[in-house]
């Protein structure tokens, strides 16, 4: 039987080595599918007529069994159909051009959480330091760190790497729309000619974009992950009124309390982890109708009291009832946020990504006095996903566990390198065994680093200010000319205290509106800050003066 690592090596020989458009292969392997032709292996020692009959054109067939069976004589070539020798140069530049460190295709890849940590942009919260700056710059950069900053919020389960590929992908095809909407380029996009097809789609920004799987691909921030195998009656430890209590397990294996040994058998349990001093646990039961949610909870706090003194004990359910329609059944949903602002709904909208029904989730949080802000939504996710896991595990359903890591794509690339042979979109490389274009992360964070370089004379704080006309800005300055030292100290300075204005822009409204709420506003918050440029092809990539007060200024109102 063919595996999965067979199939991407189909699509990729398909692809890569024949270039076939992805919608195409993808249809064309369907299609031999059905003849039960699932790896090369399988079309090579295939005859040539059991391939034309499956794809139903003569010539391609004859092409993708020839292939299959150039590909069985060589498995270590390439399937590229380049020079000998042109996999190691281009291995050898893209290596050189990542020097080496933390790329997919270097020598010696990190470990993710080394990887991860390369991607986390600087950021200055100090509102007065920010209120007084004032930089100079084009719309396409600043459109990309509202993005990157938004998905700390709306994809929390993303790592630093994928947001800034995510916010790229966004940022590429709305610069694409821009310049067909003014003329300086016409014909449909590659996400109109279909290049997307067949692939998982996120919305950032109000726009749907094309993504790749990361395969499995695991990371974690900063929290630690506590001891699954101690006891539970440790599981809360006070080291101060405003410190956290910290639970330091729950497990199957533990020696069980002789009043909680049933619990042991009904409940599974996610490991503890912990940031910044907060703790979080989830477990989850099985609960045949709603009325019996609250008989558990009695049941779970009696036989570790340790949960009555954690500062939140949240919990939601989904459950499967009978309808007066027949047979058929509906799924009737509750939740309880117990001060945890969201989570309740949280916990819900993670329940129907992963299809968990009949089921009953407790998130617990010891509060360590330090807010985490979106990285919460991340802990309790994986949290959350790890209980239901174990609860799968031990009752032998199944369900489909969302959250994945992924890629932005990078479609334009795709249909580039498929109507040139050997060329490739300086802004991507090849990720995974697919083989597919993506946006870099590494690109993302240097063009975000590079293009906040200049600062509005006297814009922190001081009287002087900076003549300019609609769209540019004048070279003419009022003050003296800075040193490289103080440039160089700017360049630095400036990124962090955009992506401070605009964190607290989003901290502000992130525990008032759902994600898709907050993804609607920022592009509106973006369009209310972005630089003025005049209108038309003259105004492409033109820079304005961007006050960071204005984006200060969008935030929540207290009432």
């Amino acid at each position: 039987m063919a595996s999965q690592q067979d199939l991407q090596e189909l699509i990729r020989l398909m692809t890569i080595g024949m270039r076939v458009p992805m919608k195409d292969a993808l249809g064309r392997i369907k299609e031999l599918q059905a003849k039960n032709l699932r790896s090369i292996q399988q079309i090579a020692e295939s005859p040539l007529s059991n391939v034309t009959a499956a794809i139903k054109d003569a010539k391609a067939a004859r092409s993708l069994h020839s292939a299959c069976k150039a590909r069985l004589k060589n498995p270590a070539g390439t399937s590229t159909g380049k020079r000998p020798g042109s996999t190691l140069e281009n291995t050898y530049k893209r290596a050189k051009q990542s020097d080496g460190t933390g790329f997919i295709d270097g020598p010696e890849p990190m470990a993710p959480h080394e990887f991860e940590a390369s991607f986390v942009l600087p950021v200055e919260t100090d509102e007065n330091i920010i209120a007084n700056t004032v930089l100079v710059t084009n719309r396409a950069p600043l459109f990309l760190a509202f993005a990157v900053e938004l998905l700390r919020y709306t994809m929390p389960e993303q790592p630093p790497s994928s947001r800034l590929s995510l916010a790229q992908a966004v940022v590429s095809a709305n610069s694409r729309s821009k310049a067909v909407s003014i003329g300086i380029e016409n014909g449909p996009s590659a996400d109109e000619q279909g290049w997307g097809h067949g692939q998982p789609q996120v919305r950032v920004m109000g726009r749907e974009i094309a993504v790749l799987k990361r395969g499995g691909y695991e990371w974690k921030g900063d929290e630690e992950v506590g001891d699954h195998e101690k006891s539970e009656s440790a599981a809360a430890v006070h080291t101060s009124a405003a410190s956290s209590a910290i639970e330091t397990g729950v497990s199957q294996n533990a020696a069980p309390d002789p009043s909680s040994g049933p619990l042991s058998k009904s409940w599974s349990a996610s490991q503890p982890v912990t940031l910044k001093g907060s703790t979080f646990i989830v477990r989850a039961t099985q609960i045949a109708e709603p009325s019996q949610c609250q008989s558990a909870l009695n049941s779970l706090f009696s036989a570790i009291p340790s949960l009555q003194d954690a500062t939140h004990n949240a919990w939601a359910y989904r459950v499967r009832v009978p309808t007066n329609l027949f047979s058929a059944t509906t799924i009737k949903e509750g939740s309880f946020d117990d001060g945890e602002s969201g989570c309740g709904d949280f916990l819900i909208k993670n329940m129907r990504e992963t299809n968990a029904v009949d089921t009953l989730v407790v998130m617990t949080r010891w509060y360590g006095g330090v807010m985490l802000g979106p990285d919460r939504w991340r802990i309790m996710r994986n949290c959350l996903k790890e209980a239901l896991a174990e609860r799968l595990r031990v009752t032998g359903e199944q369900a489909a566990l969302g959250g994945e890591a992924v890629w932005g794509l990078d479609l334009e690339a795709m249909r580039n390198k498929s109507g040139t042979a050997g060329s490739a979109s300086s802004r991507s490389y090849e990720a995974g065994v697919v083989g597919m274009p993506i946006h870099r992360p590494e690109a993302a964070k240097a063009y975000l680093l590079k293009s906040f370089m200049t600062r509005a004379d006297g814009s922190d704080g001081g009287d002087n200010e900076v003549a300019s006309t609609e769209g540019t800005t004048s070279s003419k300055a009022t003050s003296k000319k800075k040193t490289a030292k103080a440039l160089e100290l700017e360049k630095k300075e400036n990124v962090p205290r955009l992506l401070g204005a605009i964190r607290l822009l989003y901290d502000s409204w992130a525990d008032h509106l759902t994600p898709g709420e907050l993804d609607r506003r920022a592009w509106g918050w973006y369009i209310a800050v972005r630089p003025d440029v005049e209108s038309g092809p003259s105004g492409w990539g033109a820079k304005g003066q961007l006050k960071l007060a204005d984006i200060l200024a969008l935030r929540r109102k207290e009432e």
